[in-house]
C-alpha cells in the first residue's frame, strides 16, 4: 500500500509524531514531546479525535488558559536548547486570540512551538461561524490572522494535501539555528475533518540535524586579525552559547586566553557564575565589573547574542570594536560590527585553533580580578540577611540571597518581568550549565508559573525555583492547578510587594508622581489585602508565608526536596533595588512638563542620550 486514507487532523499528528532530532549528545529523541490543548467547537472533532489516536506516541496535556499552556510549552523548548519541542491547540476565536501573546514571546526569543488554531469553514458553508471575525472588506480574514506578525512561518490549511507541504516547511523553521521561532499552521475546522489519500512516505521516520555553519573563510580571517591584536579583549555570551551546547567550549576558549566572559539574560549559566573568568551580567541589569570592561574593551566577541537595548545600555555602552559571532545576518550587523556568521560552538572552536597564542596581558588580568573581588564584595552586602530596609522588610536581593544559599547547585531558577529578572541577572549564582531561565526578551509577565512547568518537563531530575512578584502571579497563576494537577515539582516564591513596583520605581526615577503602579496609588474604593497563601492552597499547592528571611531559609531548604508544588509568600520592600551595577537605560522622558521633577529627569535624560553614538541629537540637547 502507498498511499493511506486519512483526515486531515489525523495525518498531522502521524507526521509529528514521526519526527525525531539528533540531541547535542548525539542521541535522538522525538521532536514533539506533546501537545498543549484546550479543546472547543473549532478542534475538538477533527484534531481533539485525531489527538486520541496518537495519545501513546504524542501525548495531550490539558491546561487552564491557553497563554499560559504555550508559555510551558515554550518554556519547555528553551529548556531543552532548542533540540525539543511542543505543540499547542486551541479552538477559534479568543482561544486562538489567547495564544498570540505567547506566539509573540517565541517570535522574540526565537524559541521553536507550533501553534495549531481552529479556524474558520473553508467552504463557508456555515458562515458566519461561532467567534468567526468578519471583516467587511475581507472575506479571507479570521481571527488567526493575529498571528502572522509575530509567527516565523504561518499557513492558512484549507485543503487536506495542504499539508504535505506545510509540515516539512514548520519543520524546516522549527529546527533552523538562524530562522527558528513560533510556526502558525490554522487549521480550518471543517478540513480537519476532511479524508485524502496521503503517502505512506510522509509518514516515514525522519531525524532532524541542527545545522552547524561554519563562518566564510574571509570573514574569519578578518576577525582573527582583529582579535589577535586585542589589548582588552571581552567576550559577551548569548543565549547562542546555550542553544549550540557550546558551553564546555566557551569555558575552555576563557580558562586558555584569560578573555573575561560577561552574559545577557538569556546566555547567563552558559558559564557557571564560580568561573575564573565570568564577570557576571551585562548591560542595564549587569555587574560593576562587566559593564566596567565593557566601557573599556578595544574588541567585543559577541557570540550568539542578538545585542538588544538591556545588553548594550540602550547602545550605548560598548565603544570597543565587535566581533558578532551569531547564525543569524540580521544581528550579525547590529552595532556596526565585524559579521562572523557561523554557530557559536564550531566558531569558538575555530578562534580557539587559529590563535593558539593568544593570551591576555598580566596587566589586564590583575585589573579583571580587581573589578571581581569588588562586585563579589557588592553582592555579599545586598544579599545579605543582616542589612535591614527603612521599613523592615526584605528587599528582592536579600529574598534571592536567601532563596540561593539553600538550593543544590544544579537548581535551575525562572522568572519573568517585573524586579525580578533584574536583581536575579545580577545576584543569583547559578551553580550548573543552563541552571538560568529567564524570560527577558518580551518580559512577559504571567510567565513564570506555566514556565515552571515546561522547565520541569525538560528536566525532571533537576529542582526547580520560580520567584515572581505579586502583580504577575495575579495577571496569570492558573496554571498552578495545572502542575499539581500533573504531578510536576517545583518552589515558587511570591514576593509581595502590594503592586507593580518595578514600574513604580522606573516612574520615580523618572520624574514621575506615584500613580496606578502601586494597589495604593491606584483607583480604589477598597484597598486589596490579598492572602496568596490561601489562594496558592486552594489549587492544591502547598502554601506557606514566611514572616522573617530566617524563616525563608528554612522552608526553602525543605520545599526545594519535595515532590509536588510548594509555594512560599514572603511580603518584601517595594522601593528598594541593588544600586551596585546596572549602567544607563533610555526611557524617553516627555520633553515638556508642569512639574519640576520630570523636567529635571528630561535634563539627565538629555544627557545620557549623548552616550549613543548613533542618531541625531535631540533638539532640546543642542
Amino acid at each position: 500500500m502507498t498511499h493511506v486514507r486519512l483526515t486531515m487532523a489525523q495525518a498531522l499528528t502521524r507526521y509529528l509524531a514521526a519526527q525525531s532530532i539528533r540531541q547535542l549528545d548525539g542521541s535522538t529523541a522525538p521532536a514533539f514531546a506533546g501537545v498543549w490543548a484546550i479543546f472547543g467547537h473549532g478542534n475538538v472533532a477533527g484534531l481533539g479525535e485525531a489527538l486520541y489516536a496518537t495519545k501513546d506516541d504524542l501525548p495531550t496535556f490539558r491546561g487552564h488558559n491557553e497563554q499560559g499552556m504555550a508559555h510551558a510549552a515554550i518554556a519547555y523548548a528553551k529548556q531543552s536548547n532548542r533540540r525539543r519541542m511542543m505543540a499547542v491547540t486551541s479552538s477559534i476565536g479568543p482561544g486562538a486570540t489567547n495564544m498570540v501573546t505567547a506566539a509573540a514571546l517565541a517570535h522574540v526569543n526565537r524559541l521553536p512551538v507550533l501553534f495549531l488554531p481552529g479556524d474558520v469553514f473553508a467552504d463557508r458553508r456555515p458562515d458566519p461561524v461561532l467567534q468567526q471575525v468578519e471583516d467587511f472588506t475581507d472575506g479571507t480574514v479570521s481571527a488567526n490572522d493575529c498571528f502572522r506578525p509575530v509567527s516565523r512561518f504561518f499557513d492558512r490549511i484549507t485543503r487536506p494535501e495542504q499539508i504535505l507541504q506545510a509540515l516539512p516547511k514548520a519543520m524546516a523553521v522549527l529546527t533552523d539555528p538562524a530562522d527558528c521561532g513560533p510556526v502558525t499552521l490554522s487549521l480550518c475546522q471543517d478540513v480537519q475533518a476532511e479524508a485524502y489519500d496521503f503517502p505512506v512516505s510522509f509518514f516515514a521516520p525522519k531525524t532532524h540535524e541542527i545545522r552547524r555553519q561554519k563562518a566564510d573563510q574571509n570573514e574569519f580571517d578578518v576577525a582573527i586579525d582583529v582579535l589577535a591584536k586585542a589589548k582588552r579583549p571581552l567576550i559577551i555570551a548569548g543565549g547562542g552559547v546555550r542553544y549550540s551546547g557550546a558551553s564546555d567550549d566557551l569555558a575552555a576558549f576563557a580558562t586558555r586566553t584569560g578573555i573575561p566572559v560577561a552574559s545577557t539574560q538569556a546566555g547567563k549559566s552558559a558559564l557557571i557564575d564560580s568561573h575564573d573568568q565570568n564577570l557576571g551580567s551585562l548591560g542595564v541589569t549587569g555587574s560593576s565589573a562587566a559593564n566596567a570592561l565593557a566601557e573599556t574593551a578595544d574588541v567585543v566577541l559577541s557570540v550568539g547574542s542578538r545585542l538588544q537595548d538591556f545588553a548594550s545600555g540602550s547602545n550605548g555602552m560598548i565603544k570597543g570594536q565587535i566581533i558578532a559571532l551569531n547564525v543569524q545576518s540580521h544581528d550579525a550587523l547590529k552595532h556596526n560590527a565585524l559579521p562572523l556568521l557561523c554557530d557559536a560552538k564550531q566558531g569558538l572552536n575555530d578562534l580557539s585553533d587559529a590563535l593558539p597564542e593568544l593570551q591576555i596581558s598580566s596587566s589586564y588580568a590583575g585589573e579583571i580580578a580587581d573589578l571581581s573581588a569588588i562586585w563579589e564584595a557588592d553582592m555579599a552586602v545586598v544579599t545579605s540577611a543582616e542589612t535591614v530596609s527603612t521599613n523592615a522588610l526584605p528587599s528582592d536581593s536579600q529574598v534571592i540571597g536567601a532563596v540561593n544559599r539553600n538550593v543544590p547547585d544544579n537548581t535551575i531558577v525562572v522568572g519573568a518581568a517585573g524586579s525580578m529578572p533584574g536583581e536575579l541577572h545580577k545576584l543569583w549564582q547559578a551553580g550548573a550549565v543552563d541552571g538560568y531561565h529567564m524570560e527577558y526578551g518580551f518580559s512577559c509577565m504571567g510567565y513564570e508559573i506555566a514556565a515552571g512547568i515546561g522547565v520541569h518537563m525538560a528536566a525532571p531530575d533537576r529542582p526547580n525555583v520560580i520567584f515572581t512578584g505579586d502583580g504577575s502571579y495575579l495577571m496569570m497563576n492558573s496554571e498552578l492547578a495545572t502542575a499539581v494537577m500533573m504531578g510536576v515539582s517545583l518552589t515558587l516564591i511570591v514576593t509581595d510587594n502590594r503592586g507593580f513596583g518595578c514600574i513604580n520605581r522606573l516612574q520615580a526615577g523618572t520624574g514621575g508622581a506615584a500613580f496606578n503602579n502601586m494597589l495604593a496609588d491606584s483607583y480604589h474604593a477598597v484597598l486589596p489585602d490579598i492572602d496568596f497563601v490561601a489562594h496558592a492552597a486552594a489549587m492544591g499547592a502547598r502554601a506557606v508565608k514566611a514572616e522573617t528571611l530566617a524563616a525563608l531559609e528554612e522552608l526553602t531548604a525543605a520545599a526545594i526536596k519535595h515532590d509536588g508544588v510548594d509555594v512560599i509568600v514572603i511580603d518584601t520592600d517595594p522601593a528598594h533595588s541593588t544600586e551596585a551595577g546596572g549602567i544607563w537605560w533610555d526611557v524617553a522622558v516627555p520633553a515638556v512638563s508642569k512639574r519640576k521633577s520630570v523636567n529635571e529627569a528630561h535634563a539627565k535624560y538629555v544627557k545620557g542620550r549623548k552616550r549613543q553614538a548613533k542618531g541625531a541629537p535631540l533638539a532640546s540637547g543642542k
